[in-house]
């Protein structure tokens, strides 16, 4: 995994989110604390819709592999900085700083794929539902799973190979707390034109055309709820779409957020503190969001801990 420049390194320094000796226990325990949460409350989810028939279906096929990918998500991420912290060592290998590139790349972009099919299925739930188990049937979860998994694994492909040819200046730091292919890219020494260039484009491409669709099946979601008379039924027909559109509305304002501080000069460090919002606290409230928001969950998580349900 040798980079083809002149300028050899071996190792790049993770400042972290801040470089205060005090504060360090203090973002070791809110990391720490909460990975453990976002796994655990995951592995629930996951757990529960597997262990109750009432839930194998597509809307729910889809949330076990989201919360799948949330898990990997900050497991690309969280540990690294936590065993940092704990050792008190900022280092990470270029080999290391370039794999978790290319996995959080893979594992960030099924996030956007995944919302924008989970908008797709709340689509034809309540604009077509005599339709809906036939037009959602496993063969058509199942691919587009698989092209969601495949479009992001070539996107991330392609982007840690351009990365691959760029040049870094010996003691390299970077001012944030993993690999982030944007940081990266600013960092280095050679010309950064092509990797810019491919960046942007597959920004737009690869979050910009899952967006759009989720755009779309909402405004055919809305469209279809307002041509309802009663207010019950309005109510009936939105209310499995509220969990998805709060996970959403999170999902891509923290992301917006990322790329609009990391655009301003000399906002490092803001766009490390924001990064935390897509990349840890997203993945951790998830959980919540679903089984506090969702009557199906709930019932669900009772029947899972034995919990009689009325």
């Amino acid at each position: 995994m040798q980079p083809n420049n002149d300028t050899w390194i071996s190792e790049f320094f993770l400042l972290g989110l801040s470089e205060e000796p005090e504060l360090q226990p203090l973002i070791f325990g809110l990391f720490f604390s909460m990975y453990l949460i976002t796994v655990f409350g995951n592995l629930l989810i996951i757990l529960v819709v597997s262990s109750d028939s009432h839930l194998h279906t597509p809307m729910y096929f889809f949330l076990t592999n989201l919360s799948f990918i949330d898990i990997s998500v900050t497991s690309t991420t969280i540990p690294n900085i936590v065993i940092n912290i704990q050792t008190q060592s900022k280092v990470i290998t270029y080999a290391g700083c370039i794999t978790q590139m290319y996995f959080f790349i893979i594992f960030s972009g099924l996030d956007i794929y995944l919302l924008s099919v989970m908008a797709y299925d709340r689509f034809v739930a309540i604009c077509h539902p005599l339709q809906y188990m036939v037009i959602m049937n496993p063969q058509l979860c199942g691919l587009l799973l698989l092209v969601s998994c495949i479009a992001n694994i070539l996107h991330s492909l392609l982007q840690t190979s351009i990365m691959l040819q760029l040049s870094f200046c010996r003691e390299v730091e970077i001012s944030h707390f993993f690999c982030e292919l944007n940081h990266m890219i600013q960092l280095a020494c050679s010309d950064t034109f092509l990797n810019n260039m491919v960046m942007y484009s597959a920004a737009l491409l690869m979050s910009g055309g899952p967006f759009a669709g989720i755009l779309y099946s909402y405004s055919k979601i809305v469209s279809s709820i307002l041509g309802i008379s009663s207010a019950q039924g309005k109510y009936k027909a939105f209310s499995p779409c509220a969990s998805h559109l709060s996970v959403v509305s999170l999902f891509f304002c923290s992301g917006l957020g990322v790329y609009l501080s990391s655009a301003a000069p000399q906002s490092s460090h803001t766009s490390a503190v924001v990064s935390v919002m897509y990349t840890v606290v997203t993945p951790m409230l998830n959980p919540f969001i679903y089984s506090l928001r969702n009557r199906d969950i709930k019932r669900a998580l009772k029947r899972f801990f034995g919990v009689p349900v009325m």
